[in-house]
């Protein structure tokens, strides 16, 4: 699979980079951003892969959230994909910014017309990590996975869907319970279809209920000011609630005002990255 380098900058010892390539699954030209730290020169490093929230590129965390530092410190090797398929001339694909471009949702949707481009599940669980580990050094054996937001809620089901896949899994301000927010409603009937059975499948509250893999420690950090918070997009307790009762570990925190941003993101991200490297360099 040929990868095209579209930028390349030194950043805290490493670099700091984003590829093109033609994607299987997506059928278009995605563009993703891969931070390769000091320690990749010299050996295979853990990966830790980012999912983005609603209306981002592979852009936003790389130019905002300041994660480098910590990962050039902690010697991990950090991909961060787009959000959707794009330019896929799907009629209705830019209409709205919570559905369609920037809104894949991490699902494989099964209906018309999306099923075709529509496929960031498998985009990010298996192709990517496919190319990631055919043309970078990095251990295939030691990867985790976090998220903001709708990207949040891709980084807890894609650790809940595979067990033993992820080492650890983290998210900022996650879409929790999809199934029973407007976000989660509308980008789940595009996607899947009216059959709201079919919704539970990407759902982290409803597969946390049928979790019954290797253990798995989440954190989770929520702004206590966010206003999709209070509108009930994320709805967290769901998801503790749920946890508690299936015993899983979940470090919630709140944090007295912070908001959805990225200025929320770059306060907490190090604490992430520490989270992660714990397990992945154990």
């Amino acid at each position: 699979m040929a990868l095209k380098q579209i930028s390349s900058s030194r950043c805290f010892g490493g670099l700091q980079k984003v590829f093109e390539h033609d994607s299987v699954e997506l059928k278009c030209k995605m563009r993703f951003a891969v931070y390769l730290p000091p320690k990749a020169e010299s050996g295979k490093c853990p990966a830790l892969y980012w999912l983005s929230g609603l209306t981002c590129t592979e852009q936003n965390f790389i130019t905002k959230s300041g994660f480098q530092q910590a990962a050039s410190e902690h010697g991990l090797v950090v991909i961060a994909p787009d959000t959707s398929p794009r330019g896929c001339n799907i009629k209705g694909e830019d209409d709205s910014w919570d559905f369609g471009t920037g809104a894949g949702f991490y699902v494989n949707a099964t209906e018309d017309p999306w099923k075709t481009n529509y496929r960031m599940y498998s985009y990010v669980t298996e192709e990517l990590p496919q190319l990631i580990n055919a043309n970078f050094p990095v251990d295939p054996q030691r990867m985790s996975i976090f998220g903001h937001s709708m990207g949040g809620h891709g980084a807890l089901i894609c650790a809940l869907k595979n067990p033993g896949k992820y080492k650890s899994v983290s998210a900022f301000a996650p879409i929790c319970n999809p199934v029973l927010c407007s976000w989660g409603k509308k980008a789940f009937n595009g996607y899947l279809g009216p059959d709201q059975s079919k919704w539970k499948a990407y759902d982290a509250t409803c597969l946390v209920t049928s979790y019954s893999g290797s253990q798995i420690d989440i954190l989770i950090d929520q702004g206590k000011d966010d206003e999709f918070l209070s509108k009930e997009q994320l709805l967290p307790d769901n998801f503790i609630a749920a946890c508690t009762e299936k015993k899983i570990p979940v470090v919630f925190r709140l944090q007295e005002g912070y908001d959805h941003s990225y200025y929320f993101i770059a306060t907490f991200i190090t604490d992430h990255i520490r989270h992660h490297a714990k397990y992945l360099n154990a």
